[in-house]
């Protein structure tokens, strides 16, 4: 079976199309090396893949005949993703936690006064 199209029938991309993009671009890797959506996948196989700025490992159990539904996924792949790819996605939470969101308009009166100082004590001052 083609990988894009197993990537599909395990329910890891919402389409094939997307799954194929992800190839082209590079996300999949076969064994730790890029490979193209038409590469064909057989058991035991190690697929990486990046989505959602995580980096999902995944072994090949079995190849189905078509998409599965979500609770057989697990008798056709495994999942050995490492614990730490999730919890670095909780750092990056954390470390984008603005008290406003990024775009929300012009900078209210308090920001503008934060910048202000911010530039005052940063700023030489000539004597």
């Amino acid at each position: 079976m083609r990988i894009d199209k197993y990537l599909w029938c395990i329910r890891l991309f919402k389409t094939r199309s997307i799954a194929t993009d992800a190839c082209k671009k590079g996300h999949v890797k076969l064994e730790s090396t890029n490979c193209k959506p038409s590469k064909e996948v057989y058991g035991n196989e190690l697929i990486s893949v990046r989505k959602n700025q995580i980096n999902y490992k995944i072994k090949v159990i079995d190849v189905p005949s078509s998409r599965v539904g979500a609770k057989l996924v697990d008798l056709y792949r495994k999942d050995i993703t490492p614990k730490e790819e999730f919890e670095k996605t909780e750092l990056l939470k954390y470390s984008k936690d603005y008290y406003r969101k990024k775009g929300a308009g012009r900078p209210t009166k308090k920001d503008r006064r934060d910048i202000d100082d911010y530039y005052d004590t940063t700023a030489p001052t000539e004597s």
